[in-house]
């Protein structure tokens, strides 16, 4: 084997790797584990990116209810709400 076929057949390889690391990070296809054989169908969506996204609306939805909470908070703490209960309770 020349040294020119070695050198493009690593350059070969190096670059199809590069391409499918490329790939995965911007559309997630999975392809260098299907290049390892840890999956059987790279364009297959992965449970990871779901779980994610169900991570993210459930932070959404905390940080919802933090807010409000301290909406609340301000609401009950302020001196004419509990002037107010004492009118009433009178």
């Amino acid at each position: 084997m020349s040294t020119l076929s070695l050198v493009l057949l690593l350059g070969s390889i190096t670059s199809i790797a590069l391409l499918a690391c490329y790939l995965d990070a911007k559309f997630q296809w999975r392809l260098n584990d299907w290049m390892n054989g840890t999956c059987s169908n790279p364009f297959i969506a992965s449970k990871a990116a779901l779980q994610q996204q169900r991570i993210q609306e459930k932070d959404a939805q905390i940080e919802a209810l933090m807010a409000r909470i301290e909406t609340l908070e301000a609401i009950v703490t302020e001196p004419a709400y509990e002037l107010n209960k004492k009118i009433n309770a009178l």
